[in-house]
């Protein structure tokens, strides 16, 4: 606004009642952003999981269960370095990033933080939001004190690996096979890769 109350040329969204929005952003999640959270993180299971779990079993994927659970997580995080991190593309929730104290059986949770997920919406992939969200969870990891970073990928999932490896994420030798029904009916094999946030 000028001195008089008149608009600038360059602020006349002002007349709307709209206000200039960043084309993309990551900030911490709030807790009415559960529901997008739950879409996302559905609509990117089904794409990475796509041939690891049966069709009808992604299928039934409901985004609302997973909503109730980052509701709650978001309105009552527990430890105070359990953060979620949104993507944005202007005022749309395209990613997000949870991070915590890891709780590997090997881990130092003073020292040692898990990626316990992260995940872009499938049709806004390729677009750099994925690297804007890892980029902002190391900054997060590191001043929150922590001493190295991991994340655990499926062996099979070559573009998630290539994306972690392409900033400067390596194995750390660690690996898991995880039984999803208890009945040895389906198993996925699992890496763990690490990065050190302050050789960022």
């Amino acid at each position: 606004m000028s001195d008089f109350g008149v608009p600038e040329p360059a602020n006349l969204s002002d007349l709307s009642g709209d206000t200039p929005v960043a084309e993309t952003s990551v900030r911490l999640a709030l807790p009415a952003e559960a529901g997008e959270i739950g879409e996302i993180q559905v609509a990117a299971w089904r794409t990475s999981y796509a041939g690891l779990l049966p069709a009808d079993v992604l299928a039934d994927l409901n985004p609302a269960q997973f909503a109730a659970q980052w509701r709650a997580a978001l309105v009552a995080p527990g430890e105070a370095r359990n953060r979620v991190m949104v993507a944005l593309a202007g005022r749309t929730l395209v990613g997000f990033a949870a991070i915590t104290p890891s709780d590997d059986p090997d881990a130092d949770p003073q020292n040692d933080a898990l990626i316990a997920e992260l995940a872009v919406s499938p049709e806004a992939t390729r677009a750099g939001h994925g690297s804007r969200l890892l980029n902002a969870v190391v900054d997060t990891i590191r001043a929150d004190g922590f001493r190295r970073v991991t994340v655990w990928v499926n062996s099979t999932d070559d573009v998630l690996r290539a994306f972690y490896t392409e900033s400067g994420w390596g194995p750390d030798g660690a690996h898991r096979e995880l039984d999803l029904y208890g009945d040895e009916s389906v198993r996925i094999k699992q890496i763990r890769l690490h990065t050190d946030p302050g050789t960022e």
